[in-house]
């Protein structure tokens, strides 16, 4: 399979890709494979029917400039803020509403039932508003104390 050499949006904000067998593929879209476990490597770039046009293994062995266009492309896609402190819970029943920090700022939003924390390691959960907006905690054991001790309430 042909490696990435270009990926570049024209002037309505469409992805084009270019390959080195010279190939252009317009109207691409970057796609991780394992966007919590692994999300700097297992990238696919498909075209507008889904169709795999270049796998990148390594995000990190790419070329600079290439590398910032595959991670500006991924973030355009993807919506997952992490949470890095939770605030405050407005009660300890569901639903209840949270505000919390992010590393996008901060937010407020309702929990419909612990069932909507999902632990996917013995460290990382998400936790699913009730619009269906994903929140993710990376590390649970590096939430501040308070942090902890809401989101036990719920575990």
């Amino acid at each position: 399979m042909s490696t990435l050499t270009s990926l570049d949006r024209d002037e309505r904000g469409i992805l084009h890709a270019k390959l080195s067998d010279g190939s252009l593929h317009p109207g691409v879209i970057a796609v991780r494979a394992f966007p919590v476990r692994a999300p700097d490597e297992a990238i696919s770039i498909v075209d507008g029917q889904g169709q795999e046009v270049c796998w990148i293994e390594h995000l990190q062995d790419m070329a600079p400039a290439l590398r910032t266009n595959v991670s500006q492309a991924l973030q355009s896609r993807e919506f997952m803020p992490e949470i890095v402190r939770v605030e405050k819970v407005s009660s300890f029943a569901t639903p209840s509403v949270w505000h919390v920090h992010t590393n996008r700022g901060t937010c407020d939003f309702t929990l419909k039932g612990e069932e909507d924390i999902r632990r996917l390691s013995a460290n990382t959960l998400i936790v699913a508003d009730a619009h269906g907006v994903q929140f993710l905690i990376r590390d649970l054991p590096s939430l501040d104390a308070h942090s902890r001790k809401l989101l036990d309430r719920f575990l």
